[in-house]
């Protein structure tokens, strides 16, 4: 899955310029992958990967566009280890922290 690297970051970039996020599940599919947990922890890997390599050239996170259908926001694994998140990953300051920077991606790629 690693190969997919540039097509997640395509679909990303996509996802952004139109405003929108996107399950988990329909960056599998559109991957050309059936969601499971392994293609899953894949499709992580690279979110972070991607973001790591946009950090570097100053773009705003785009890993922050993929999230669980049933809420709408990023599963456990984007909010570990982060400095800058609310307590809470799943009440209004998440969700405000979550839109605030889906914002900040769909401005910055709207542009460009």
């Amino acid at each position: 899955m690693a190969t997919d690297l540039p097509d997640v970051r395509a679909l990303l970039i996509a996802a952004a310029r139109a405003g929108r996020d996107l399950s988990y599940s329909e960056m599998l599919l559109a991957l050309g992958y059936r969601f499971s947990r392994p293609k899953m922890r894949s499709l992580c890997r690279l979110l972070d990967a991607i973001d790591a390599e946009g950090r570097s050239a100053g773009e705003p996170e785009l890993a922050v566009l993929v999230v669980r259908e049933s809420d709408r926001l990023p599963g456990q694994g984007w909010w570990v280890g982060r400095s800058d998140v609310p307590a809470d990953w799943t009440g209004p300051a998440a969700r405000a922290h979550v839109a605030a920077l889906q914002s900040a991606a769909f401005a910055w790629w709207a542009g460009r």
